[in-house]
């Protein structure tokens, strides 16, 4: 559904901006007000890496009024596969000031406010205080936890992001939206004791063009959202499968009632969420998994083609990620253990297992904790 716009439109933009900002202006539904609206508009962006940079770059061209970039790191030589706002020259220096030069060369208008710093949780709400939307670009999950503690706290809404090897996700989180509309929080999609250790994207890789797609739909999503127009991910997942060129949309629902409620921002108001009784799925460890299939239960490997050909569990059917959350019941009737190479893509295979009546769970730590166990692996016909 739509959402009442977030800031009230800037009194005029100068000719110049017109000027610049004319595609954006004649596009129906969007028009001179929506644009007025991206003039008065503050949005914090954490982190100036692979989704921060394509982010920064559509923001500041798409005349939003301040961007706030926060990341206390330098640039790398093996950062400019993906982090497409620094440049060969820039190697060293601090990756914000990536961020003042290309605000100041694509959108003079726009105020870039350069933090050099890192968000923790005793400053993550005075950094973001004043933002209309917050887009995290972060790249731990540690971070991550901390963005979505503040923005809950100070009720904004958070566009959120994340890409691993030739996979991403991107969703909306928002504590206090308007009436009427459910608050869906990082906790919903990843429950603080599912999350596991999380490799980076040095120990396995990102495709940087997915980088791309992906810090440019977060900066769409952060449009819709300031300017009201269109639907905002608010309660659905976009997943992306690069490989096979699928995107694909899980919906996400609250999974159980918030201890405390939020105080809305002024434009909202307090909505309160009702228990689900939806349950966390269920990590097992390598021991746990294998009496479960004894007991019955399927291993299900989500993995893509190439990565099963190095070794599966025996017995498992084979459903790479993107074709079973398009169609959750190739995994089979169920009780199904899922497995992927670490966990993370299992997580989001079980909750929509669990989502379509499958029971689910997880092989905690995914294929390496099985073969880190000494658990036999067999490759596939």
């Amino acid at each position: 559904m739509s959402l009442p716009p977030l800031v009230e439109p800037a009194d005029a933009l100068s000719a110049a901006e017109q000027t610049r900002t004319a595609r954006h202006r004649v596009l129906a539904g969007f028009g001179d007000e929506a644009q007025r609206r991206l003039a008065a508009a503050h949005v914090a962006i954490v982190g100036a890496g692979g989704l921060g940079s394509p982010a920064v770059l559509a923001l500041a061209a798409a005349g939003v009024g301040t961007l706030t970039v926060i990341d206390d790191d330098v640039v790398e030589a093996s950062n400019l596969q993906r982090q497409v706002m620094h440049r060969v020259t820039d190697v060293g220096a601090l990756k914000v000031d990536s961020a003042l030069r290309v605000g100041a060369d694509l959108s003079p208008a726009t105020v870039v406010c350069a933090l050099p710093q890192r968000i923790t949780a005793d400053t993550a709400r005075d950094l973001l205080a004043g933002a209309d939307v917050v887009i995290d670009g972060s790249d731990t999950f540690e971070t991550r936890a901390v963005v979505a503690t503040a923005c809950e706290e100070l009720g904004v809404p958070l566009v959120w992001g994340v890409v691993q090897e030739f996979h991403a996700q991107a969703t909306v989180f928002w504590s206090a939206p308007p009436a009427g509309v459910m608050p869906v929080l990082l906790r919903d999609l990843y429950p603080p004791d599912a999350v596991g250790d999380v490799p980076s994207c040095a120990q396995v890789g990102v495709l940087g063009a997915l980088c791309l797609q992906v810090g440019a739909l977060l900066a769409t999503e952060a449009i819709k959202l300031l300017t009201g127009i269109g639907e905002p991910l608010l309660g659905r997942v976009v997943v992306i499968d690069a490989l096979r060129g699928r995107t694909d949309e899980v919906p996400l629902r609250p999974a159980q009632a918030s201890a405390a409620p939020v105080e809305p921002r002024e434009s909202a108001v307090r909505f309160e969420v009702a228990p689900s009784g939806a349950a966390t799925t269920a990590q097992l460890s390598p021991a746990e998994a294998r009496a479960a299939h004894a007991a019955g239960a399927v291993f299900v490997d989500v993995r893509e083609t190439w990565e099963t050909a190095q070794g599966v569990i025996p017995e498992s059917v084979l459903v790479p990620l993107g074709d079973l959350l398009a169609e959750p019941t190739r995994a089979g009737a169920g009780p199904v253990v899922v497995v992927c190479q670490v966990g993370m893509r299992a997580q989001r295979a079980a909750t929509a297992l669990r989502a379509a009546g499958i029971e689910a769970s997880v092989l905690a730590g995914g294929i390496e904790a099985w073969t880190r166990a000494g658990a036999p692996v067999t490759v596939p016909a």
